[in-house]
C-alpha cells in the first residue's frame, strides 16, 4: 500500500531492481535451505546443521537490508490520525520533525553498529560518547578478526582473507565480521534513505514517512466485489 515513487533516472532504476534482487535472493536462500533442512530430517533422520544459524543470520540481513528499502519506498505503516487533519503547512513542518529525528537516530545506530562491527572486522571503533569524534589508534582496540560463528563451515574460496584477517591461520567457521557486516551496511543505507526522505519532503515532492489510509485503499480494492454481489 506504499506510494511506491518510481525512479526517474537510468540509476534510480538500476538501484532499485538491484535492491529488489539482493531481497529475492535473500528470500529464495532461506527457503531453499529450510526446504532441504525439512526433507533431509523427515526423510532421511539427518539434516544441515548450520541450515539454523544461516536462516537466521539471512532474516538479519532481510529485515536490515530491506528496512531502509521500505523508507525509500514509504511503505512503513504509521498513524496518520492527527497529521491528515492538519493543514499542508504544519503537516510539512510534522514531517520534517520526524525526519529529523530519525536521521538523528539512523546516525546513532550507524555509529553503534561500526563499533561493534569493528571489533570482529579489525578495525578501530569510533571515539565519543554518542556522537562520532574520529577513530581510536590502531592497537588500542581488542581485535576479534578471529572470531567464527557456531556452524557455518568456512568456504573455500574465501581462503585468501586468512593472512589478512587471520594471521594466515586457518578459519574451520564462518569469521563473524562477514555475516555481521550488514549490521554497519544496513545501518549506513537507512541513514541515506531519511535523509533522502527529508530532502523530499523540504522540497515539497513528499508529504510523509509513512504509508497512510492502507486501510481506506484496502477498502477500495474489494469495493467492486460489494457492487456485483
Amino acid at each position: 500500500m506504499s506510494a511506491d515513487p518510481q525512479p526517474r533516472s537510468m540509476l534510480g532504476r538500476f538501484v532499485d531492481e538491484l535492491e529488489e534482487t539482493i531481497i529475492a535472493i535473500i528470500l529464495g536462500a532461506m527457503t531453499i535451505i529450510t526446504f532441504v533442512n525439512v526433507v533431509l530430517r523427515y526423510g532421511f533422520n539427518t539434516g544441515l546443521i548450520w541450515g539454523l544459524e544461516a536462516t537466521s543470520l539471512l532474516f538479519a540481513w532481510l529485515v536490515l537490508f530491506g528496512v531502509s528499502y521500505a523508507v525509500k519506498k514509504t511503505a512503513h505503516l504509521g498513524v496518520d490520525a492527527i497529521t491528515g487533519a492538519l493543514p499542508r503547512q504544519p503537516r510539512r513542518v510534522l514531517a520534517l520533525i520526524a525526519a529529523a529525528i530519525c536521521i538523528l537516530y539512523a546516525g546513532l545506530l550507524l555509529k553503534g553498529a561500526w563499533d561493534y562491527w569493528s571489533n570482529f572486522a579489525n578495525l578501530p571503533q569510533t571515539t565519543g560518547r554518542w556522537f562520532p569524534t574520529g577513530f581510536e589508534e590502531m592497537g588500542r582496540t581488542s581485535y576479534r578478526g578471529w572470531y567464527e560463528v557456531t556452524d557455518i563451515p568456512f568456504p573455500e574460496w574465501l581462503r585468501w582473507i586468512q593472512p589478512v584477517m587471520n594471521e594466515g591461520m586457518d578459519y574451520e567457521k564462518l569469521p563473524r565480521f562477514i555475516p555481521y557486516f550488514i549490521l554497519p551496511f544496513g545501518a549506513l543505507l537507512l541513514l541515506i534513505r531519511f535523509i533522502q526522505a527529508g530532502v523530499a519532503i523540504w522540497r515539497g515532492t513528499s508529504m510523509s514517512l509513512i504509508v497512510s489510509h492502507e486501510a481506506e485503499e484496502a477498502v477500495d480494492d474489494v469495493a467492486h466485489l460489494n457492487r456485483e454481489d
